[in-house]
Order: C-alpha cells, then sequence, then structure tokens
C-alpha cells in the first residue's frame, strides 16, 4: 500500500500550478485509515511517542487538508500556502490527539487545521488588519461566507446578518467596511512632489511593541489561568498529582508503561486515573 512507506516530502507543498496538481494527486494516492488502523497507531503514538506512527497519521489526512483549503480559495492567496498552514495545523492535531474520546482524528483535526488557515488569511489578505479579537474573526469569516450569497447589504440585510450571527448592526458595517476598503500602495507614486500630503504605508510601520495595555493583559490571565490550575491540581490526591505531573508538567514526560511499573498497576488503570484526574481539574476551574 502507498502509506507503508509515506514520503515526507509530501509535506513541503511545491509553488506553481503543474507541481501543485501534481501534490494534490500523490497525497490522494495515499489511502485512508480504517478506524482500528488509525487507533491503534493513536495508541502506539500517545503510549510510546513512535514517530512512524505519526507519520502514517499525517500522510493519511494530507488529502483532508487539501479538500478543506480549498474552501478558502476565494481569498486571493496562494493555495499551496494555505495547504501547507493547514498541514501544520494537522501536525499540531496528530500531536494533542487522544483515540480513547472515541472520535476519528479526522473529527479532531478539523478545527486545528482550519485554525491555522485562519491565521494565514488574517495575517496575508491585507496590509491593514481586519480583524484583531476573536469576536472580530469570527465576525469576518461568518461575514464572508454571508457576502458571497448576498453580493451587497441594504439595511435589511444588515439586520439579517446582525442576528444572525448574534453582532451588532454596527459591527457589521464596521467590518463590512473594513473588507470592502482598498491597501493603499506601500510606496508614495514615482511623480508625488515634497509638498505633497499624500503619505503611504512606506512612511511609517506600526510598533506593536509599545501595545503595554495589551501585554499586562495578556500576563495578567495568563497568571490566573495559572494560579487556578495550581489550585485545582492541589485538590487531587498525592498520585494523581504525581501522574500528571510526570505525563504532562515533567521536561522528560514519563510514558503510561512508566508510570503503570512505578506503581505496579496496568497501564489501562494509569490511564483512567489520569483521565480522571483531567476530569477533576476542569469540573474545578469551571466552577
Amino acid at each position: 500500500m502507498t502509506q507503508d512507506k509515506p514520503s515526507m516530502a509530501l509535506m513541503m507543498v511545491p509553488q506553481g500550478s503543474s507541481s501543485l496538481e501534481s501534490y494534490v494527486q500523490s497525497v490522494h494516492g495515499i489511502s485512508m485509515l480504517d478506524a482500528e488502523t488509525e487507533y491503534e497507531l493513536a495508541k502506539r503514538l500517545q503510549e510510546t511517542g513512535d514517530l512512524q506512527a505519526a507519520k502514517k497519521l499525517i500522510m493519511s489526512h494530507l488529502r483532508f487538508v487539501v479538500h478543506v483549503a480549498k474552501g478558502y480559495s476565494g481569498y486571493g492567496l496562494p493555495q499551496a500556502d494555505l495547504i501547507q498552514e493547514g498541514n501544520i495545523g494537522l501536525m499540531k492535531a496528530v500531536k494533542r490527539f487522544d483515540p480513547t474520546v472515541g472520535v476519528r482524528l479526522v473529527s479532531f483535526a478539523v478545527h486545528w487545521i482550519k485554525a491555522e488557515i485562519h491565521e494565514y488569511v488574517l495575517k496575508n489578505w491585507r496590509i491593514v488588519k481586519v480583524a484583531t479579537t476573536k469576536a472580530q474573526r469570527k465576525l469576518f469569516f461568518n461575514l464572508r461566507k454571508a457576502k458571497k450569497r448576498l453580493g451587497w447589504f441594504s439595511d435589511d440585510e444588515v439586520s439579517m446578518v446582525a442576528d444572525n450571527l448574534g453582532v451588532s448592526k454596527k459591527d457589521v458595517m464596521e467590518m463590512e467596511s473594513r473588507m470592502a476598503a482598498q491597501d493603499p500602495a506601500f510606496d508614495l507614486a514615482s511623480d508625488n512632489d515634497d509638498d505633497s500630503t499624500d503619505f503611504a504605508p512606506v512612511q511609517y510601520l506600526e510598533d506593536n511593541s509599545s501595545d503595554h495595555a495589551q501585554t499586562i493583559e495578556q500576563d495578567n490571565w495568563e497568571s490566573q489561568a495559572q494560579a487556578r490550575l495550581l489550585s485545582a491540581i492541589k485538590t487531587l490526591d498525592e498520585r494523581s498529582q504525581h501522574i500528571l505531573q510526570a505525563r504532562w508538567l515533567d521536561e522528560d514526560k514519563a510514558t503510561l508503561h512508566d508510570l503503570a511499573a512505578e506503581y505496579n498497576v496496568s497501564a489501562e488503570r494509569i490511564r483512567q486515573l489520569e483521565k480522571s484526574a483531567m476530569k477533576k481539574i476542569k469540573a474545578c476551574m469551571a466552577a
């Protein structure tokens, strides 16, 4: 089978229409995994860090990344770059995938793939950022879909979109204005004289490092989240704390089999204790 000897060269998406077409044909030639094989590979990766298992999981889902990336072709960005970003999301998903939860990798990975593509689109679609907050990003992509259907906005259509997306009419109009705006030329025109009042982005650049308020807010949020996590961990028994510490927090992370040998129990029992501890922590932090 093609997937038995996956070539990691396929992870690098080539530029150029003919090369991209060849890439797409290649990834479609890789067989999909059945549920049982996928589970076994994911368990092997989770328990032993088997890179060959990770490689097979990634390679068998490259065709899905191509499918997702095609949905973002309307932004005028290179398809190869969209696929490349989606591949990064896929690799992150494979690293974090837990086969014991009971869902297929494709269902878990789609969120990571779209997240990476979203970041790329927002960073490269315009010189001036159209969306910076999480809410604005959600509105940006939802409004793009609505615009494809409506074509143009009347006041009634603005109200309809605002109701459907759960935002204010002002937010819809502001985002539409940003999306409709044309990027200015990066350089001044060649015939521009010294007395002209025209300006261009090349004349000044935004210094994002000077946004101290945002930096402080982010630091405070991270500190509070860390404090809540540590507080939640302290509510666990000593064995559960040690399992989480060894599995997630230590630099040299232990496998299920390492801890099973230490506590003289099965690897499955360690997995159950870990899952129970994580559930308790989530409930404690959500309270």
